[in-house]
Order: C-alpha cells, then sequence, then structure tokens
C-alpha cells in the first residue's frame, strides 16, 4: 500500500525538472513522464464536495493497479502517491508499462501485428477481465498496450472497479458498448466483418464457467 503523501512545492518542481509534458488540458499539465522515465500523473483537486475528497483518483489509480497486479494483469507500478498543496493536485507516480497501445500499433502500420490473431487475443483478454472483476470504464484500444513480451495490459486505471466475482452479464454488454465507443476502434474490430473478437470472446467466457 502507499500512502498519501504531502510534497512541498519546491519539492515537486525538483521532481518535475527536466520532465517532457504527455498530456495537458485547460487546466494545466496532466501527465509528465521525468527525467529517469518515470511518470507523474496530475490529478486537479475541485473545491466541490465529491467522492473525490475522500478517495482521490490518485489513490483509486494505486489501488486499481494492486488490484490488477493481484490478477497477474500487466498495469503500471506504482512508486509513490502525493498531495501536492500549492498546485492544488494529487499526483500518482509510476513506472509505466512497456509497450505501445493498440490504437498507436493499428495506426503506425497494422502490418507490424497479426491483425486476426491481436483480435482474437483482445477477445480472450476482455473476457479475461470480465470474469476477473474487472470494470473498466474508460476501456479502448487507447488503454490497452501489447507488451513487449506480448502480453495484453491495462494504462490509465483510475477509471476502474475490481470486483471480488465474475462480472454480471448486463454490465459486460455495458462494457463492451464502452470500447466500441470510438468510430475508428469499431471499425478496427469488425473490418471485413470479422468476427475474431467476439467468438474468441465468447469462448474464453465459455472455458471460465466449465471450469
Amino acid at each position: 500500500m502507499h500512502p498519501l503523501q504531502t510534497l512541498k512545492h519546491d519539492d515537486y518542481l525538483t521532481l518535475r525538472t527536466g520532465a517532457h509534458v504527455i498530456e495537458r488540458d485547460r487546466h494545466g499539465d496532466k501527465v509528465l513522464r521525468l527525467a529517469d522515465g518515470s511518470y507523474l500523473k496530475l490529478f486537479r483537486r475541485k473545491r466541490l464536495i465529491s467522492s473525490t475528497a475522500w478517495y482521490p483518483y490518485a489513490k483509486r489509480f494505486a489501488d486499481n493497479a494492486q488490484a490488477l497486479a493481484e490478477r497477474n494483469i500487466p498495469c503500471p507500478r506504482v512508486i509513490g502517491l502525493y498531495r501536492i498543496p500549492g498546485a492544488s493536485r494529487d499526483a500518482v507516480h509510476y513506472h509505466p508499462l512497456a509497450g505501445g497501445t493498440l490504437r498507436e500499433l493499428i495506426r503506425a502500420n497494422a502490418n507490424i501485428v497479426d491483425i486476426a490473431g491481436l483480435r482474437e487475443q483482445l477477445g480472450r483478454f476482455v473476457a479475461g477481465l470480465h470474469e476477473a472483476g474487472i470494470y473498466f470504464r474508460s476501456l479502448h484500444l487507447g488503454n490497452i498496450v501489447l507488451t513487449p513480451e506480448g502480453e495484453l495490459g491495462l494504462i490509465d486505471i483510475a477509471d476502474l472497479r475490481a470486483g471480488r466475482g465474475p462480472l454480471p452479464q448486463h454490465r459486460r454488454r455495458r462494457n463492451l458498448q464502452h470500447l466500441l465507443r470510438d468510430e475508428s476502434d469499431r471499425a478496427w474490430l469488425h473490418a471485413g466483418g470479422d468476427t475474431a473478437f467476439d467468438a474468441a470472446y465468447r469462448q474464453q467466457t465459455l472455458e471460465r464457467a466449465q471450469r
């Protein structure tokens, strides 16, 4: 477990010295790649009363990383959690999951991977998540990584819930709808009428149920 530590503003500035901004929005920096190759993900602390006051997104990220690791699902490895009062931010410091997202790989050059095989692998992977009780609202090809070892894993995991048992059917269907929300993701999954993803998902689910 990683406690939420208070980080003084000067220490925060030192930590981010030489960092490269990976993502930012109108409120400021969101994700930094630090000089040592680790990442710092920043969460804006909202003033309105909400669940984030007692369960910050940085803590959710760390808890979800632990839940995934316990289920042998590749994901980022957390180094530490910080509250940065001077920047009105909470932060999670982590080692990134090595590899490229499926969306990056497909857009860069679809020929570098076995497309049909990858769709089948993805179907088994998502079915495995659901059988393991994982409900990931941000499930899309930009948050699924193909590692150098050929495994699939998850990133950007703050928006995830890990239950004790398999997901019920209505939550599985809803989560699959999340995966299909992006038009380009949906087009790749079912390009040319390919049913590899759907067939693999059903087969994996059936095999788990028969154990």
